[in-house]
């Protein structure tokens, strides 16, 4: 190995050029450069990503509404249905012909049909009975009247049953309300 002292290019103040510290060389700025770039894009890519796990649970959420209250239209189509059906056995058990026996007996097994078919696709009643309390998330008071022996907002008839498809309504039973101001 060489002596330092013999080494002419230390004794050369031109063989080594001494660092100037105020000035960043070309290479410094390229590699800040290529650091604020890399940041950059790294930061889009994590906000991509959360931006597609969002997409992802957005998606899952309206596939399980879709699933579950898919079938809502359907349902508000039946339950008039339903209704004259429950009309037609109430008038039907009024007469007493043999007939109306087998009516009777006809539109029961078809109501017993369409209730299985309701409680498979999470079709729920809202059945109000007279003297319940009005309740205007279940209920639709269709007349207000002053019954004498009922306190206001008591249930006095039971127009129409209401529907719930699992925990959204379909449709709010339709009642009379009391509105005997209370004593």
């Amino acid at each position: 190995m060489a002596d330092p002292k013999e080494d002419p290019f230390l004794d050369d103040p031109e063989a080594v050029e001494p660092e100037d510290e105020s000035e960043p060389s070309n290479e410094d700025v390229e590699l800040d450069s290529l650091r604020a770039e890399r940041d950059e894009l790294k930061d889009r890519l994590l906000r991509a990503l959360a931006d597609a796990e969002n997409a992802r649970k957005r998606a899952a959420k309206d596939r399980q509404e879709a699933q579950a209250y898919g079938g809502t239209r359907i349902a508000r189509d039946l339950l008039p249905v339903y209704d004259n059906l429950q009309r037609a056995l109430a008038v039907a058990k009024d007469d007493d012909t043999s007939a109306s026996t087998a009516l009777v007996e006809g539109v029961e097994l078809t109501l017993k049909e369409l209730a299985t078919v309701f409680d498979r696709h999470g079709v729920t009643r809202i059945e109000p009975q007279v003297g319940d309390r009005f309740d205007p998330q279940h209920h639709e008071a269709m007349f207000e009247a002053p019954v004498p022996n009922t306190k206001a907002g008591e249930i006095i008839q039971v127009s129409a049953s209401g529907f719930l498809l699992h925990d959204r309504l379909l449709r709010p039973a339709q009642v009379g309300v009391s509105s005997t101001p209370a004593s």
